[in-house]
């Protein structure tokens, strides 16, 4: 775990080995690592111990609580520090040599752990937001006015604990900072242009949890306001609020200059941060082998003396890897060379992302049997035993065993407001830190299982050029469209936004939902714990359903026994049969749009939708109409015919 640390403005996260890390702050509201002898790489001694504050899993600090999302820690708010304030000494390192030359890093790390007897603390967080109020004499004044005691968050009048700001302004492009409390009470008085030089207070009435029961009152005499409007975009815009460009999760960043109109937003909302996240398979020839123990022993770009001296004392791993020396040499000098430079850009005839989820395809479609060197070898995928006609009359033209996979998830950035959509421009990722010697990103690796399933190619050609199935998914890309010119301003040098909504694109994620509903039913898993990975282009047409956890939903063979060809098909028969009908129809199936971005046709929380983990795309782009076709047969599904027999 992580343990979170405070000492001045800021804090501080530890994890332990056990996956979870802590926080500490001193009493400046700024976290700071324990003290100790021991220096950090680069002759940088390590820095004062700070107090234990609480602790949240390692994971956690990638998809829940990474680099600039607020944690509540008893009766105080911090917000994650950037990747350049963490400690990472002992951090692991994790090699995914495809994803990270993608992301233009040379490597991934774990979230750093704490070790107490040693003063290393690993990340850090710092005090956000800044205004605090007192529950008894109801007093609202930044944190470091009220002069608490070291290591406190109490009011040294009342003695009673101190509340942080229900209310935070934040902007689509990461931006955030406290609520403008002062000019939102003295809006349309003459002193709305200087300070008043009274006190805020702030107080609750009434016996309703609504916004016109919190109101905010100023001892200098104008009327007392409450804070009913406040999340209208409209009337921060009329009393001239901007965004300030503030970014208070990198230490010593400056304002950065934004053209967004922000939004106030409740400081535990879950729209307040949006992981960017991205991933790959570990695939051959990475990762297994001899690139697979020049990884794991950290030999990358390493001397040949060193390798030779390394060697001589463990001559167990070559024999292990079934190499030699001279073939290590030449690999750790190899991969030296093909290392990115941090910032360098991908030179690539399409979409970098595109470009792994195709050799990803190409690597399940292919197989990769296992071999005796099994310690070194993260991908097994292998064809099931038994005939595939019960499959091939479905619609489906092969089956893979993914025996054994590996996943590493890599935080690239994160956005607020908005969640953000597939194919979005990158423009609006908040930044993960400041330095330019950072050369990693926080990841997590993930290990598991999964069946991956590729359609008729020639079935499907002929089925996604009807014009009917055209037409369904047209006005699903058009309000997509839409919706990234809202949210993204324009750019005369590019082409416009593009859509990856498509017949194929739509029918493959839906079915993707359908078998993972069905097989947290047989397969001995929980929804949550299977994942989705989408394989649609022009020359893809698959799916791989796994299930990659860090618990004890782990790899335990149910999910691969559920790709026997028998048992696929009468699993995919009774998961049609479950969507061709769901409690809310006719209004779900006749629906011209739904969802929360009006990107879904026929899908509803009764029929298709996932748990958030559970879908790579936010329960967008999805239509059972194009499995199982329209009720008036004006559409027709892929499993038509399928469906009508069930």
């Amino acid at each position: 775990m992580t343990a979170l640390a405070a000492g001045t403005p800021s804090g501080a996260f530890v994890t332990s080995t056990q996956s979870r890390r802590s926080f500490s702050r001193n009493g400046r509201n700024e976290v700071t690592p324990p003290p100790s002898s021991r220096r950090r790489s680069g002759g940088v001694p390590a820095r004062p111990r700070a107090r234990k504050l609480g602790a949240v899993r390692r994971s956690q600090l990638v998809t829940t609580y990474g680099v600039g999302a607020m944690i509540a820690i008893d009766n105080e708010s911090f917000i994650v520090a950037g990747i350049d304030s963490w400690n990472i000494d002992d951090a692991p390192e994790i090699f995914e040599r495809r994803l990270a030359k993608v992301l233009r890093v040379k490597s991934f790390r774990l979230p750093p752990a704490p070790d107490p007897d040693r003063g290393v603390d690993g990340v850090r967080v710092r005090r956000f937001p800044e205004f605090y109020s007192c529950p008894e004499c109801r007093v609202l004044q930044p944190f470091s006015a009220f002069n608490c005691l070291p290591g406190r968050a109490n009011c040294p009048s009342c003695q009673e604990d101190l509340v942080p700001s229900r209310f935070v302004l934040a902007c689509d492009d990461g931006h955030i900072e406290d609520f403008p409390y002062w000019k939102w009470v003295h809006r349309g008085s003459e002193q709305s242009r200087g300070l008043c030089g009274g006190t805020l207070t702030l107080r609750t009435e009434g016996n309703t949890a609504s916004l016109r029961s919190v109101v905010v009152r100023c001892t200098c005499g104008v009327p007392d306001v409450s804070m009913e409007g406040a999340f209208r975009v409209k009337s921060l815009r009329e009393l001239g609020i901007r965004c300030e460009g503030r970014r208070p999760w990198l230490s010593g960043a400056k304002p950065q200059p934004c053209t967004r109109h922000p939004r106030a937003m409740q400081r535990g909302s879950s729209s307040a941060w949006h992981p960017v996240m991205r991933s790959a398979l570990s695939i051959p020839p990475w990762g297994e082998g001899v690139r697979g123990l020049v990884e794991r022993e950290k030999l990358i770009g390493a001397p040949e003396d060193a390798i030779r001296w390394h060697f001589e004392k463990r001559p167990g791993l070559l024999k292990r890897a079934d190499t030699t020396i001279e073939e290590v040499i030449h690999f750790a000098r190899e991969m030296s060379e093909d290392t990115p430079t941090p910032g360098e850009s991908v030179d690539a005839p399409v979409d970098p992302h595109t470009l792994l989820r195709k050799e990803e395809y190409e690597s399940l479609c292919r197989g990769n049997p296992e071999q005796r060197t099994s310690e070194w070898q993260p991908f097994v995928c292998e064809k099931p035993e038994g005939d595939l006609t019960p499959v091939h009359a479905l619609g489906l033209a092969e089956i893979m065993l993914a025996k054994r996979l590996r996943e590493v998830r890599a935080l690239e950035g994160f956005t607020r407001g908005v969640a953000p959509l597939e194919s979005e421009p990158e423009q609006r990722l908040a930044e993960l830190h400041l330095s330019h010697d950072v050369d990693w990103l926080p990841a997590i690796e993930v290990k598991g299982e999964g069946v991956f399933v590729r359609l008729d190619e020639d079935r499907l050609r002929e089925w996604e050029t009807n014009p009917a199935v055209i037409e369904q998914v047209e006005q699903m890309r058009l309000n997509h469209l839409a919706l990234i010119r809202e949210r993204t301003p324009s750019n005369p040098k590019t082409s416009g936004p593009k859509s990856p909504v498509s017949p194929r694109f739509v029918l493959l994620h839906t079915l993707a939902h359908i078998l993972i509903n069905e097989w947290s039913l047989d397969g001995g898993y929980p929804a949550s714990a299977l994942r989705e990975r989408l394989y649609a282009g022009d020359t893809m047409a698959g799916i791989l359903v796994y299930t990659a956890t860090s618990d004890s939903a782990g790899s335990l063979g149910g999910i691969v026994a559920q790709g026997d060809p028998e048992r696929l098909a009468a699993t995919l028969r009774s998961a049609l049969a479950r969507a061709a009908w769901c409690s809310n129809d006719p209004l779900c199936m006749e629906s011209g749009a739904s969802g929360a971005d009006s990107v879904n046709l026929a899908a509803c929380h009764a029929c298709v939708l996932l748990p958030e983990t559970s879908c790579e795309l936010n329960n967008s782009f999805l239509d059972r109409t194009l499995l199982v076709g329209a009720p008036s047969g004006a559409v027709p599904g892929y499993f038509q015919q399928i469906a009508a027999v069930n």
